[in-house]
């Protein structure tokens, strides 16, 4: 069972990859020209809210997270911190260190390693990795749209579905 989230996760941290050489090699930058996939801004604090889905006990719980990521110079990665919390019995919470990566306008990925405790139980504590995508819609400095989340740590592996909403800063 743990080789195929194992497969899993390397998949998609190889879709990454895949997808930055494509989107690099279709980039037609003029040196003095700057196309700025962040929208223009430096940092962004985000919001999602979401239904989440526990595959192995087959239930829906309500899901937040939290994230501040800031741009890496002029790129289209982004490295930040992330905090996610399922209100349910075990009220699962995870935080982490999220990079993010926006290959083209309104379309931005994020992988975030982290550590998922219930409740106040640090001493419970397990590795988690998070695979987030969103697609947005700008209005001034606030984007939204609908983002799709795979979380997994040894204890459980989640879906979530729901609404981003950003601030750029």
């Amino acid at each position: 069972m743990k080789k195929r989230y194992i497969s899993l996760f390397s998949g998609f941290i190889a879709l990454f990859f895949v997808l930055n050489g494509n989107a690099q090699e279709h980039t037609n930058h003029d040196e003095h020209e700057h196309h700025d996939h962040t929208h223009g801004h430096k940092t962004e604090i985000g919001i999602g809210n979401s239904a989440v889905y526990f595959f192995g006990e087959e239930e829906f719980s309500y899901g937040m997270h939290l994230h501040v990521i800031r741009n890496i110079g002029h790129s289209n990665f982004g490295m930040g911190l992330a905090y996610e919390r399922i209100f349910d019995e075990h009220t699962h919470n995870t935080i982490g260190i999220v990079g993010s990566y926006t290959p083209v306008d309104r379309l931005h990925f994020a992988l975030t390693p982290g550590i998922a405790f219930e409740g106040e139980n640090w001493d419970e504590k397990n590795f988690a990795l998070h695979f987030e995508t969103a697609y947005d819609f700008q209005v001034g400095n606030i984007h939204m749209g609908p983002m799709v989340e795979l979380g997994y740590n040894f204890e459980h592996v989640h879906l979530s579905m729901g609404l981003h909403i950003g601030l750029g800063l």
